[in-house]
């Protein structure tokens, strides 16, 4: 596997467009859900955009918000994994990898999510805690998730 995490300036045609496409995939046609995702929050010039690869083709993926973008904290987004690249442990190494280059990032923070509902067990177990009550958007049910601020160990 290999990974990049690049702010939006840096992603080239190919990447942007892989990115776009596998969000495309996953959150619009798969889950069915028409929503804005071009919301602004890609180019902003704090967020990173953090790509996994497997033979040359992304699977995996995930944004990484400054504070204040969406929530009062850094925040994570967009977190998928390609639907044929699923139940192989893939979404465990794209969140270890997501929190890593947060870290690196943005230093000393807490992290907050919107999940979708049905992953919140998935989400704990990265130290996640609710801190809403479960709502709904764009159709799904999602919770607010925040994780304190704790150091990672190395790898």
């Amino acid at each position: 596997m290999k990974w990049l995490c690049l702010p939006f300036q840096q992603l080239n045609v190919d990447q942007l467009y892989e990115l776009l496409k596998l969000r495309s995939d996953v959150f619009v046609v798969e889950q069915n859900c028409a929503y804005p995702d071009l919301d602004n929050h890609d180019r902003n010039p704090e967020t990173r955009h953090l790509l996994g690869y497997k033979d040359h083709q992304l699977i995996a993926y995930l944004r990484i918000l400054p504070a204040g973008t969406t929530y009062q904290h850094v925040a994570l987004g967009r977190i998928l994994i390609a639907q044929s690249h699923r139940k192989q442990g893939l979404a465990h190494r794209l969140m270890t990898e997501g929190l890593v280059h947060t870290q690196r990032t943005f230093r000393d923070t807490h992290i907050e999510i919107g999940a979708q509902l049905h992953l919140q067990a998935f989400y704990q177990e990265y130290q996640f805690v609710p801190c809403s009550k479960p709502y709904v958007e764009d159709g799904i049910p999602h919770i607010d998730m925040r994780r304190a601020f704790t150091p990672l160990s190395p790898s």
